[in-house]
């Protein structure tokens, strides 16, 4: 009784009870769940929902409130502490672990990716202004990039971390551009060399740090989040090093509102190795006597709708999905949180999506920002 006190005593700072009658109420199958979280923290309270200890009507609404308490600023454990110490210490993206994110994230299967996601298989936050679902959100988005950096044909444009090939083969059909886009991530490779055969289109599996040619414009969609603070100097080093003279860079990232150099434990585990959060102080530090910086666009709001929407394909085309790799009901359950958690987070404002527009010199006339 003593232990179930103490973990909901941690709960009621976010007003949530253990077998209550709200969506957001957490529902306690096995006692096991109190010392897991009590001894374990963030991976604790995962684990043991993937083990199925305990569930949750609404996933989504209970990290809602947990992210908008600070609860989860208040309840990071020893082993929170003891990763910060070792990610400082330590260069968990140099070039030697650059493609473990994709052999364990990205390369988890295309037929997963296929039943989730959008027709264009977008997995980044799609823009919801004038969309009424997932397919126009993320078309809007790619448009949305496409206006700010002023594509026109005949320009090269290089796209780092270039997913499935959506932005490439897109922005190649509609804007008549010629895209060069890097993965490290076999499956997306294979996909999207597949997609794009027969336009203008180069699709390889490159680290960003090998690059040396130049280009018109280059973009990154959702790919900085791996790159990593003892990283991001060279990143931008290396954008400029590739960006022509009255070039755009268009940075589109996942953000937060302060500097570290760790994730969420469980995150880490489960989802994206070694991924970190940028700060706009560490992009702005990092980009320093690089670049200009022309606009800085903030629609994170739009990832809740996004998460939201990729959840719902997910349960639906579930039967599907396991097929392909014979996935079991933990999986199911340990993606389910991953995606309804960071909706939460995204619903609460703790993480942010960003449009950053940069320019080697500054625009002539100035950058009009577009929305």
């Amino acid at each position: 009784m003593e232990l179930k006190q103490n973990i909901q005593d941690i709960f009621d700072i976010a007003n949530v009870k253990l077998n209550g009658n709200n969506p957001e109420d957490i529902c306690v199958y096995d006692c096991e769940f109190y010392s897991r979280v009590l001894r374990k923290g963030s991976i604790g309270l995962g684990e043991s929902y993937m083990d199925k200890l305990w569930d949750c009507k609404s996933l989504d609404k209970l990290f809602y409130r947990i992210f908008t308490s600070g609860l989860n600023k208040k309840a990071k454990n020893a082993k929170f502490f003891l990763r910060v110490i070792k990610s400082k210490l330590m260069n968990l993206q140099k070039k030697s672990k650059a493609y473990e994110i994709g052999r364990k994230h990205y390369d988890t299967g295309n037929n997963l990716y296929r039943n989730m996601l959008d027709k264009r298989m977008i997995y980044s936050c799609g823009y919801w202004k004038n969309a009424k679902n997932l397919d126009q959100a993320q078309e809007n988005k790619l448009d949305l990039i496409c206006k700010k950096i002023g594509l026109k044909p005949g320009m090269k444009i290089l796209d780092i971390g270039c997913g499935w090939g959506g932005f490439a083969k897109y922005a190649a059909e509609k804007y008549k551009v010629e895209v060069v886009g890097i993965t490290i991530s076999k499956k997306q490779e294979e996909f999207a060399k597949k997609i794009c055969r027969g336009i203008p289109v180069e699709i390889r599996l490159q680290d960003y740090r090998n690059l040396d040619e130049k280009f018109d414009r280059i973009i990154s969609i959702g790919m900085f989040e791996h790159v990593g603070p003892k990283n991001y100097r060279t990143y931008f080093k290396k954008v400029s090093q590739c960006l022509k003279p009255g070039g755009l860079f268009l940075l589109h990232t996942i953000g937060k509102d302060f500097s570290s150099n760790s994730i969420d434990p469980w995150i880490n585990k489960y989802i994206f190795p070694n991924a970190v959060l940028p700060s706009a102080n560490q992009i702005t530090s990092s980009a320093e006597g690089l670049f200009v910086l022309e606009d800085w666009h903030n629609f994170g709001i739009d990832y809740d709708k996004t998460l939201m929407a990729w959840e719902n394909n997910f349960s639906r085309n579930w039967n599907k999905i396991k097929k392909d790799k014979n996935y079991d009901e933990r999986f199911y359950r340990m993606w389910k949180y991953y995606l309804l958690s960071c909706a939460g987070s995204f619903r609460a404002r703790v993480n942010h999506v960003w449009q950053i527009i940069f320019s080697k010199n500054g625009v002539k006339g100035g950058y009009k920002s577009i929305r």
